[in-house]
C-alpha cells in the first residue's frame, strides 16, 4: 500500500512538473512570435510585405539596411541621441529617486508624510497635462531642440521614488543606518557605501525600467525636438511611417525597429543577472 501511495505520488509530481514545462514553453513562444515576426519581416522587401506574412525569410536584409543608412534620415545619430537620453536619464532617475525615498525613510521631521502625500499626488498627474507649461518652460530657458529637457527632469520620478521606498520599509532595516552614524559615517557617504548596495536588486529593476520608458518615449521628444540629428529613435520611427506613398518603405521601418530593440535586450541581459545574483545571495544569507 506505501509503495502505491509513493509511486501515485510520484506520478503526480511528475505529472505537474510536464504540465508546468507545457504552460511555461506555451507563454514563451507567444511572447517571442511576435520578435520572430518582427525579424522576419525586416529581410523581407516593401513588395513582398504586400502579398501577406510568410514564415520563411527572405534575402533583402541588407538592402533594407542599406536603404535605411542610407536614406535621408540620421539613423545613426538617433542610437546616439537615444542612448545619450535613456542612459543619462536612467542614472539620474535611480539614484536621486532613490535618495529622496531613503531620506524621507530614515529621517524623522515635521511634514514628512506631507511631502511624501505630495509626491504620490504628483504621480497621479498624466504627462500630458503638464505638457504645454513644460514647453513654455523649456522655452524662456533657450532649451528648445535639445537633448537637456529629456534628461534632468528625470532626477524627480515619483513612480521611482514609491516603489524605492516600499522596497526600503520592508528590506532596509533602520539599526544599519544608526550604527553608521554612531560611527561617524556622514549621511552620503552612509547612502553610497552601505545602503546604495542593499538596494541594488530594486535599483538594477528600476534602472531597467527607467531606460526602456526613454528609449520608448515619443511623446516629449516629439514636442522637443525639430532638428533631425537631434531626434531620438521613436521619432525617426515614425516619420518613416508617414512618409508619402512614393518613399513608404515597410522594409525600412522593420528593420530600423528591429535594431532599436537589441539595446533594449542588451541592457536586460546585462542587469538581469544583479536581480538573480543579489536575491540569491541575500536568501542564502538569510
Amino acid at each position: 500500500m506505501e509503495s502505491t501511495a509513493n509511486r501515485n505520488h510520484g506520478m503526480s509530481v511528475g505529472a505537474r512538473r510536464v504540465l508546468a514545462y507545457v504552460v511555461l514553453i506555451f507563454f514563451t513562444i507567444v511572447c517571442l512570435i511576435w520578435f520572430y515576426i518582427l525579424i522576419i519581416n525586416s529581410t523581407r522587401s516593401h513588395a513582398e510585405m504586400t502579398k501577406g506574412f510568410t514564415v520563411i525569410p527572405s534575402t533583402h536584409f541588407m538592402d533594407n539596411w542599406q536603404n535605411l543608412v542610407n536614406g535621408t534620415l540620421p539613423i545613426a545619430r538617433g542610437f546616439i541621441n537615444s542612448l545619450i537620453v535613456s542612459f543619462g536619464s536612467a542614472i539620474l532617475c535611480v539614484y536621486f529617486s532613490a535618495m529622496t525615498a531613503y531620506a524621507i525613510h530614515t529621517y524623522r521631521f515635521k511634514g514628512r508624510d506631507a511631502i511624501a502625500a505630495f509626491i504620490l499626488a504628483v504621480m497621479m498627474i498624466p504627462g500630458q497635462v503638464t505638457a504645454l507649461g513644460f514647453i513654455q518652460l523649456i522655452g524662456k530657458m533657450k532649451l528648445d531642440d535639445t537633448l537637456i529637457p529629456l534628461i534632468l527632469p528625470a532626477i524627480a520620478s515619483p513612480v521611482t521614488y514609491f516603489y524605492m521606498r516600499q522596497y526600503m520599509q520592508s528590506n532596509l532595516p533602520m539599526s544599519l543606518v544608526e550604527a553608521a552614524r554612531i560611527d561617524g559615517s556622514g549621511e552620503f557617504r552612509t547612502y553610497n557605501t552601505i545602503m546604495f548596495p542593499l538596494i541594488k536588486p530594486a535599483l538594477t529593476v528600476q534602472l531597467i525600467f527607467a531606460f526602456v520608458g526613454s528609449w520608448n518615449n515619443y511623446f516629449t521628444p516629439a514636442l522637443i525636438l525639430h532638428t533631425d540629428v537631434k531626434k531620438t529613435l521613436p521619432v525617426l520611427i515614425a516619420q518613416l511611417r508617414g512618409a508619402d506613398y512614393l518613399r513608404f518603405d515597410m522594409g525600412q521601418i522593420y528593420i530600423m525597429i528591429a535594431a532599436s530593440i537589441f539595446p533594449v535586450v542588451i541592457i536586460y541581459l546585462l542587469l538581469s543577472k544583479f536581480i538573480v545574483g543579489e536575491m540569491t545571495s541575500g536568501a542564502v544569507k538569510g
